[in-house]
């Protein structure tokens, strides 16, 4: 996202705060072998807390081993609690969660205002292991606990009109602090076409490795369409809005010729700043080769149809 840097340096490249505090990982990278090595691996293969949902696991939508509870809920990008990295868990305190109400408004047939209790109670919760990418060249495997936002819609009824999906964070900067900063226009908005919004991928977020989703992470519901950029999968939501025309997600209008609305994860269209054509995982191995970034995340085989015929470097 809009970071500002020495102009000489590439995002992707700087080494995580977190990790390069972390004694045992650097030295463990460092000699690769012996007990110091041993030590590190055991601490990054820390058990996360037990889990405090109902859900399932949805074995169709496993990709590979996941990242640990701490590379999840202690790197983020959620600048309604700050800017860097850390920040979000640092501020997470400030933002709570309970109680929670999320409004449905537009184009639909049954609107009003329910409690995060009433939103969420017919659909029942299932875990799924999905890539996530971020538009400054990192990614992270997680399992996210939720439901196809696609059984929301239905239930609310969305008219003919209603060509997308309009999603609202919250606004409160004594619970969000970052929003008393003018970095961004605020409230946070996103939005999905409404065929993308429709697909089976795309996840209403409740929580994460079992437990109810950190403050840090979105809580206590996030967006999640693993085959686009981090930022398009907005958190702390309050308002569902159906809407004819396109919205105006936030990242865009702060930032268009960096940022579009549709941000596919592609891997031959650059940011204008760095490339987007490798990625770099968080945790393991920090001297480990980049991996190639997958088209679409990975999730091509899945969505690439809904894109048929478009120009993907024009929208971008």
């Amino acid at each position: 996202m809009l970071i500002k840097r020495p102009a000489d340096i590439r995002p992707s490249e700087i080494t995580p705060e977190a990790r390069f505090l972390d004694r045992r990982t650097t030295v463990a990278a460092l000699l690769g072998a012996g007990l110091v090595s041993a030590c590190a691996r055991a601490a990054d293969a820390a058990a996360p807390p037990a889990p405090n949902m109902v859900f399932q696991k949805n074995p169709r939508y496993v990709v590979e081993g996941p990242n640990t509870w701490d590379e999840i809920t202690g790197y983020n990008n959620f600048y309604e609690l700050g800017t860097d990295k850390t920040d979000p868990k640092r501020n997470a305190a400030y933002l709570k969660p309970k109680p929670w109400t999320v409004e449905i408004d537009g184009e639909a047939e049954v609107k009003g205002k329910y409690s995060f209790e009433d939103l969420i109670k017919p659909h029942p919760n299932e875990e799924r292991i999905y890539r996530f990418r971020c538009v400054e060249a990192w990614s992270m495997v997680i399992p996210w606990v939720g439901f196809p936002l696609a059984d929301l819609i239905k239930r609310f009824k969305p008219t003919s009109k209603a060509k997308y999906v309009e999603f609202t964070t919250l606004l409160d900067p004594k619970l969000l602090p970052g929003e008393s900063s003018p970095v961004l226009d605020w409230p946070y908005i996103e939005g999905l076409r409404m065929d993308e919004a429709m697909h089976p991928l795309t996840l209403l977020v409740t929580g994460v490795y079992g437990r109810e989703l950190p403050a840090q992470n979105g809580a206590p519901l996030r967006l999640m369409a693993p085959w686009k950029y981090g930022f398009k999968n907005v958190k702390s939501i309050v308002k569902i809005r159906f809407t004819e025309s396109q919205p105006r997600n936030t990242w865009a209008v702060a930032s268009p010729g960096e940022y579009g609305f549709y941000a596919n994860v592609n891997p031959q269209v650059d940011h204008p700043r760095w490339s987007q054509a490798s990625e770099r995982r968080i945790g393991g191995n920090f001297f480990a080769k980049r991996q190639p970034t997958l088209p679409f995340n990975g999730y091509g085989d899945q969505v690439a149809s809904l894109y048929t015929g478009m120009d993907l470097r024009r929208y971008f």
